[in-house]
């Protein structure tokens, strides 16, 4: 049977996915817009229905510039954050992270990502996940005077429902640590940034994955990580995958699917939409399931 270029890559995934004694998973922010969810960067729809306040008063696009904006005043930031946050709490989870994890059911693997949006952890259990980035659903002290971290869901939603016209909350309302009294800040990538026990921990859980399967045949699958910041996932798969004797890498990604040559013979670049290559992916695996059941429990190999 003919098969596209982008069959023939879906069939490749699936391939490498199957074979793999352990698999590895790196995603960043190419995951989220593969749900449709562009927000951070563009004036997609969910940053017009959440942010176009926002949008219309400062004149920013995508969450990420509203984040880094210099407001006038505390109030108004934190109405920011608190919108933000909300809009994260309130997006769906995007069907490209239920069809990773079809493809992963039954295998060895763990998950790190770059993403904060906290979308994996709707499919992944906490164990088997590191955000290695920090996670929206906390906040930690701005001054980082001690390790604790709490979780904000209350807070956010109280904040949002108290936005007013100006597009400011109540002063009361900006959350504090509870040990000094500074501001709360999103746990986050940013300029305090608390590396504390929970940041280690992310790591701690994939150094001790790799130390148990780096041995095997383990597969390094990269999704939708770009050039801003290739120093967490990008770069780290690449080492890997040249050291370890039974490593692949595989990497999806519509623009900065990149295979270094150096690892030529060991990995694959699919520059195509995410969602659309997990997604085929996993219609090949249910086809070839029926294809067993047909021939009586025996796989003869061929896609359906």
């Amino acid at each position: 049977m003919f098969q596209s270029d982008h069959e023939k890559n879906a069939g490749y995934l699936l391939e490498k996915i199957e074979e793999a004694d352990a698999v590895l998973v790196g995603a960043a922010a190419g995951m989220s817009a593969a749900c449709g969810y562009n927000f951070f960067y563009q004036n997609d729809s969910y940053f017009r229905k959440y942010l176009g306040e926002f949008h219309k008063k400062y004149g920013y696009v995508g969450a990420f510039n509203g984040f880094y904006y210099r407001y006038p005043s505390r109030e108004e930031r934190w109405a920011f954050l608190a919108r933000m946050c909300y809009m994260e709490y309130e997006c769906e989870t995007g069907r490209p992270y239920y069809d990773l994890m079809e493809l992963l059911e039954g295998k060895t693997y763990h998950i790190m990502t770059t993403n904060q949006d906290f979308q994996f952890t709707r499919v992944v259990p906490e164990e088997k996940l590191s955000a290695i980035q920090g996670d929206s659903r906390y906040f930690q002290c701005s001054r980082r005077c001690h390790d604790e971290i709490f979780y904000n869901r209350d807070m956010v939603y109280g904040m949002n429902a108290a936005i007013d016209l100006d597009l400011k909350i109540p002063t009361e309302m900006i959350p504090r640590c509870p040990q000094c009294g500074a501001e709360l800040e999103p746990w986050v990538r940013g300029y305090t940034f608390l590396e504390g026990a929970k940041y280690k921990d992310e790591y701690r859980k994939i150094w001790r994955f790799l130390q148990q399967h780096s041995s095997e045949k383990i597969l390094f699958l990269e999704l939708g990580v770009g050039q801003m910041t290739p120093m967490f996932i990008k770069e780290p798969f690449w080492n890997l995958t040249y050291q370890l004797p039974q490593a692949f890498y595989i990497t999806i990604n519509p623009k900065d699917a990149l295979l270094p040559d150096e690892i030529a013979d060991k990995g694959m670049a699919i520059r195509e939409d995410i969602a659309k290559a997990l997604e085929d992916a996993v219609k090949m695996a249910e086809a070839k399931k029926v294809c067993r059941t047909s021939e009586g429990g025996k796989d003869n190999g061929e896609f359906v």
